[in-house]
């Protein structure tokens, strides 16, 4: 059983609309209209007007596609971060021959305001303003959940352009959506469909952006996505999308209230359960995102990682990068938001602790 922080368990459902013949995504109309209701059903679930997007390739193309279809050679970008996919972003900016300023805290550290208002406030006196700014809403390898709105309240302030990371909170808590100029999601992770599709929301002044910078790419660019009206960039992935398509189907089916506080009954239980084990949470209890429980497992996350699932049968997730063997991950994201899966999960994780 796979009980990890994406990709997660998929649906029967979702499973079988993948398996179906599907309609030839370059040629039939019938792709076209299935892409538009899919765009059409990301719109509730990320409760924005902004335009919905869905390019064909896994989350971190999202990621990179922003910074791709945003910064010219020489803009300076605001990198805000308390963990490794916030430190990412610098490098893709870098990797664009933008000028990435990492305003960085420890990973169990919340945003620090007055560093983060006092790095835009010297921009503009040295009137090198930042084009946007970027951040992280659920960093997933730390289970970190980010207050963005005093963040986003910053960088209204300065007039400056927001790109944030929702990979593994959107669909399974809400997020502002609508105060963020590009919104990055992606198919594995809450919405419980496959791996292989990114979506972005983005604002009309992301696109005007986007518009003036007229990125040279076409894979890592949004703005081919804007109007597919006479077609799409490039094949897209039909059985993908329409495995999507039911797994959205699935979330509005429940209700996103319902959703929302089914993510949060099932992290309780985790979090209860961990408690009984005499586990510490990683960041502190506050901060600890509805989709993902990090436990503390210095020097013992793989070992553990390992015993798990020789003997429970049973997949969890130990951290990323330097911290690979200091975490412990549950993911109770999407259709892995239940108590009977938390339960089997924490059952073996007892079990291989006594």
């Amino acid at each position: 059983m796979n009980v990890t922080p994406g990709p997660t368990a998929v649906p029967p459902a979702v499973r079988e609309a993948m398996a179906e013949p599907q309609p030839n995504p370059d040629i039939e109309a019938a792709f076209a209209d299935r892409y538009a209701d899919v765009c059409a059903k990301l719109e509730t679930i990320y409760d924005t007007s902004h335009d919905v997007v869905v390019p064909g390739g896994e989350g971190i193309l999202g990621l990179e596609a922003a910074i791709a279809s945003l910064v010219a050679p020489g803009d300076r970008v605001l990198c805000i971060s308390n963990g490794l996919y916030g430190d990412g972003f610098a490098d893709f900016v870098e990797s664009y021959d933008g000028e990435a300023d990492l305003v960085s805290v420890p990973y169990d550290e919340p945003y620090d305001l007055e560093v983060i208002a006092a790095a835009l406030e010297a921009a503009d006196a040295d009137d090198e303003p930042y084009t946007l700014a970027t951040m992280v809403h659920c960093e997933t390898p730390t289970g970190t959940l980010n207050d963005l709105a005093p963040v986003l309240d910053l960088l209204d302030e300065h007039d400056v352009l927001s790109v944030v990371d929702a990979v593994s909170s959107l669909g399974g808590t809400p997020v502002p959506t609508d105060r963020i100029d590009v919104c990055l999601g992606a198919s594995q992770k809450c919405f419980s469909a496959p791996p292989g599709l990114t979506t972005a929301a983005i604002s009309d002044r992301a696109w005007d952006a986007m518009e003036a910078r007229e990125p040279s790419s076409l894979y890592t660019n949004f703005l081919p996505w804007r109007d597919v009206s006479e077609g799409f960039p490039y094949t897209h992935l039909s059985a993908n999308v329409a495995a999507l398509d039911v797994a959205l189907d699935l979330l509005l089916e429940e209700g996103l209230d319902d959703v929302y506080a089914r993510h949060e009954t099932a992290a309780e239980r985790c979090r209860e359960r961990g408690a009984e084990l005499g586990l510490e949470r990683y960041p502190d209890p506050e901060r600890s995102s509805p989709t993902v429980t990090a436990f503390r497992l210095p020097g013992e996350a793989k070992r553990v990682q390992q015993r798990v699932a020789d003997e429970e049968d049973v997949v969890l997730a130990t951290g990323l990068g330097d911290m690979a063997d200091d975490i412990l991950r549950i993911g109770h994201m999407g259709y892995n938001a239940d108590l009977e899966t938390v339960d089997r999960a924490m059952d073996a994780l007892e079990a291989v602790l006594e």
